[in-house]
């Protein structure tokens, strides 16, 4: 029979007494819902008012006129719903695209060659600058006349065949545009995190691939691939989540035109609560934007499980 110095250690293995790993993770719980719980619900509870910054007026409630009014009302809803479009279209295009060019960086960037660090360093460098920054030399490089840089570029490869386009004037363009500069600002931090899934896999699987006589096409997508599975599924949810919080490209760029574009509910939601003054309008649009964020982020999750389980 199992004395209490043997049934101790059983618990704490397999995690019948709780306690330590509460405390451990209490900070962060603290710090979760003093960052993300409380506004949540400061931001629902000016949803349901009518609050003016520029006035000494209290607050007038207003129920779920806010919600109404954004979702079915066609004068607001229009621009909210167009708005949403295009962080769906913006994420459509930015997250395939930035996933595989991460984990081609990261590959590249994985060969043991001397002074690979420095080209990880360049890879990662855009990542470091403020988006504002950034996005303002990308407006010199977008300048829709034969000056901008990118005009320029293509005006001299193609010898003059492709004449000066309007980048971030067309709506045609813009979005792609924003959609660009962001996959070149924010790849390099991807690249980072599935570097180190990389350096995770075992070299005796590639060892043993080679055995198998495995050429490196089917090395990359047998080994490498399979590897970086959970890797991969971090890295697209969360480039998801930043895609869908669009704001500062657009805001610097070309606030939200031409036309609605590039407007984003992110944008919308900023122009409401402080251009237009309405700040339970923008608080209800970011309530709203939350729930469609974690509606997508937990579709995402239960299609790779899926996935997982089939394999």
């Amino acid at each position: 029979m199992a004395t209490n110095q043997q049934v101790a250690p059983a618990k704490q293995r397999f995690g019948y007494d709780n306690t330590a790993g509460f405390m451990m993770s209490l900070p962060a719980l603290l710090l979760l819902a003093l960052f993300v719980l409380v506004p949540f619900v400061m931001a629902f509870v000016l949803s349901m008012q009518n609050v003016r910054l520029d006035g000494a007026r209290p607050n007038v409630w207003m129920g779920l006129e806010q919600y109404r009014r954004i979702l079915l009302d066609p004068d607001t809803s229009s621009v909210f719903y167009r708005s949403l479009l295009n962080n769906f279209i913006f994420a459509l295009i930015v997250v395939p695209i930035q996933t595989a060019l991460a984990v081609g960086l990261a590959v590249m960037v994985n060969q043991k060659l001397k002074g690979i660090a420095i080209f990880r360093t360049i890879f990662f460098l855009p990542v470091v600058f403020p988006m504002a920054l950034v996005a303002t030399i990308w407006s010199l490089i977008f300048a829709r006349d034969s000056l901008g840089m990118l005009n320029g570029f293509l005006a001299a490869v193609t010898f003059g065949m492709i004449g000066p386009q309007d980048w971030l004037g067309d709506p045609k363009l813009a979005l792609l545009s924003i959609a660009i500069m962001s996959i070149w600002a924010g790849v390099g931090f991807q690249m980072i995190i599935v570097l180190a899934g990389l350096q995770g896999i075992p070299q005796e699987l590639y060892e043993a691939a080679t055995l198998d006589r495995a050429n490196p096409w089917q090395q990359f997508w047998n080994v490498t691939i399979l590897g970086l599975r959970n890797t991969l599924v971090f890295v697209i949810i969360v480039t998801t989540i930043f895609s869908f919080r669009l704001f500062d490209q657009v805001y610097i760029m070309t606030r939200g035109g031409p036309g609605d574009s590039t407007s984003t509910v992110m944008y919308q939601a900023v122009t409401s609560a402080f251009v237009e003054n309405n700040v339970g309008r923008g608080a209800a649009m970011t309530v709203v934007f939350v729930f469609v964020i974690i509606a997508i982020t937990l579709l995402q999750q239960r299609i790779f499980r899926q996935n997982r389980e089939v394999q």
